[in-house]
């Protein structure tokens, strides 16, 4: 008996310290020590976090149990003198002005922890402008120069590899006396082996191989530019005091195609040259106050891509701004933020019998073989794009939540809504609608994420994670009490704040994410797919060539060490810190005390690291894999 008694014992103390280790981690795997305080920290999407102290900047990466840099030239850094550029290991540190009107600014490679670039070390006195172009991975710094060249205006050219000056290129030669002053008035564009400059007196065209001019074209104060595929035609626009926009057309020699150029009412948002002329879409800002003021709302006009002239005698009524924007083989397809679809032929014929009215927040628009379907934040439907009518007699209508989320289940060929409430199908083929179930989260929460997994449907919020089948009865349903608002204060929204693929897609890049080919609307098979989104990054990192984009590529090739865990903060026995969920079973799997009412902390997805900040001059890393 005492034989059995002691195994018992045994058992039961080896499965506490089995429990012991697999959930209550105290323990970081690693511990970074700054000399100076904290003043924030950032994970990039290279996967390096960064942290500003009192003394410089430091750089901290998963693999490495040390600084991979501690940079103190500059001294104390503040949030708002950095900027990093997208899809790049590039951070812009812009001190010593105001704005972007920087007198100092410093280009600086996290990955590899160098600088690549700095103005007073390269000749500058001033520097207005510093612009990144990939994937050249190049450089283009628009200012003066210092008074040893008698601060002449320049552009210089600077391979980020090297940090070495390709070619500089001055405006006006030092000590040159000329009638007046030049400046450099916008943004520097680059094609193909030309840079544009758009300057107070004219634009310039030079040759980046020879640093030569080529020639200059009579139109001047251009803010930025643009061009065909071709490079043979050059967009340059203007914005007026008014709020307004002027476009002008020069060609690849130098000309100036239009001979006035055409003026749009806002700031131009969407510009799209296609073989029937050029759609442009532009904001009017609320003015407010007079009467006479002109509406908040998007403006689209038809330009003709000979002389610049609107094509069109009257424009669609938007009554709000543009959310959506897809061109079609016979028109235009537009969504309004505040409610509304319309469809224009390129002759701007309306093509639906009526403006579609919808609920606000177009979630998305997407083609079915029944027709086109759009979500929003209130309703849904699948309407014909040929007549704007619904298929059925009415939209679904659906209780407006704090949050509505969608997604598609391809196996099954539905379309899948969270109301906040219920889950609501839409058959594909038939376009039949069903409820699929009811639920309800705890925290009178909404679900902010809604996807697809080989075991069912998954839901979850800040502290609710839910678990359906296929059928929509439930699998499990995991809740862990919040542990107070004000423990949130300094966490962004969302399940956790982790670093995602989402980051590493441009503005440029998710204007076009619902088109293929030639602009057609995209079907579903890859909303929802988080997979296509990390190769896109991996791909375009590997095709630039250098160590800092190799290591990027590396990291979104690999699958996210997280992606089938979900970390929610609560209050645990020891203090407030972290459980680790299984997505798909709904198991704890680990848990990590933080013992700190308001942790400030950083996830990185991709190599499975939680960042805290233990005190004002320490982070810990802990390992969630």
């Amino acid at each position: 008996m005492k034989t059995v008694i002691k195994k018992i014992k045994i058992y039961f103390l080896l499965s506490i310290m089995f429990l012991s280790n697999v959930f209550a981690q105290t323990s970081p795997k690693n511990t970074y020590n700054l000399d100076g305080k904290i003043n924030f920290m950032k994970l990039t999407e290279a996967g390096v976090l960064l942290i500003a102290h009192k003394d410089g900047f430091a750089g901290i990466k998963p693999e490495s149990n040390k600084l991979i840099f501690d940079f103190k030239d500059y001294g104390s850094v503040k949030e708002e003198e950095l900027e990093f550029v997208p899809d790049s290991p590039y951070v812009v540190i812009a001190q010593g002005g105001f704005a972007n009107m920087s007198s100092k600014k410093t280009v600086f490679d996290y990955v590899i922890g160098k600088q690549l670039f700095e103005t007073k070390e390269n000749g500058w006195k001033d520097a207005f402008s510093t612009q990144v172009f990939l994937p050249q991975n190049k450089l283009v710094v628009a200012g003066v120069r210092t008074s040893k060249e008698k601060f002449a205006p320049a552009v210089g050219i600077y391979d980020l590899v090297t940090g070495k000056e390709d070619k500089l290129i001055y405006l006006i030669e030092p000590g040159k006396v000329t009638m007046g002053t030049v400046t450099i008035t916008g943004s520097v564009f680059m094609k193909d082996k030309k840079i544009y400059i758009p300057t107070s007196k004219e634009l310039i065209c030079y040759d980046t191989n020879t640093s030569n001019k080529i020639w200059s074209a009579k139109v001047d104060d251009l803010t930025w530019l643009t061009s065909d595929e071709s490079g043979k035609e050059i967009y340059g626009f203007e914005g007026t005091n008014g709020g307004d926009t002027k476009i002008y057309k020069i060609s690849s020699s130098g000309e100036v195609l239009w001979k006035e150029a055409q003026k749009v009412k806002g700031a131009v948002t969407r510009f799209e040259i296609l073989p029937q002329g050029i759609a442009v879409v532009s904001d009017v800002a609320d003015k407010g106050g007079s009467v006479f003021a002109a509406k908040a709302e998007s403006k689209i006009t038809m330009l003709s891509a000979k002389d610049g002239a609107d094509l069109w005698d009257k424009a669609p009524k938007t009554k709000g701004y543009v959310q959506h924007f897809y061109i079609m083989e016979d028109g235009i397809l537009f969504g309004i933020q505040s409610g509304g679809i319309n469809k224009i032929s390129f002759t701007g014929e309306t093509l639906f019998k009526k403006p579609l009215k919808t609920g606000e927040n177009i979630h998305t628009m997407a083609l079915t073989p029944k027709g086109m379907i759009y979500i929003t934040d209130s309703d849904a439907d699948i309407i014909n794009l040929k007549t704007g009518e619904s298929i059925w007699n009415k939209s679904i209508k659906y209780k407006s939540k704090s949050a509505v989320t969608s997604t598609y289940d391809s196996k099954n060929k539905r379309y899948l809504i969270s109301t906040g409430d219920e889950i609501v199908a839409i058959d594909e083929n038939s376009g039949t609608i069903s409820t699929l179930t009811a639920y309800k989260f705890e925290e009178k929460e909404s679900p902010t994420s809604f996807s697809v997994r080989n075991g069912g449907l998954l839901l979850s919020s800040d502290q609710n994670i839910m678990m359906l089948n296929f059928d929509g009865s439930k699998k499990f349903h995991e809740y862990y009490k919040s542990p107070g608002r004000s423990t949130f204060g300094k966490i962004m929204g969302g399940v956790l704040a982790v670093a995602s693929t989402a980051a590493s897609v441009s503005m440029a890049a998710r204007a076009g994410a619902n088109r293929t080919g030639y602009g057609g609307v995209n079907d579903m098979s890859s909303y929802n797919d988080y997979g296509k989104e990390a190769k896109r990054a991996s791909d375009m990192f590997a095709s630039i060539g250098s160590a800092s984009f190799d290591y990027m590529s590396k990291r979104f090739k690999a699958s996210a060490a997280t992606e089938n865990s979900q970390f929610i903060l609560t209050k645990l026995d020891d203090g407030v810190g972290l459980v680790k969920i299984n997505k798909d079973s709904g198991t704890k799997e680990k848990e990590i005390v933080l013992k700190d009412k308001k942790p400030q902390y950083e996830v990185d997805e991709y190599a499975g690291v939680l960042y805290y900040q233990k005190d004002d001059k320490t982070i810990e890393a802990f390992d969630l894999n």
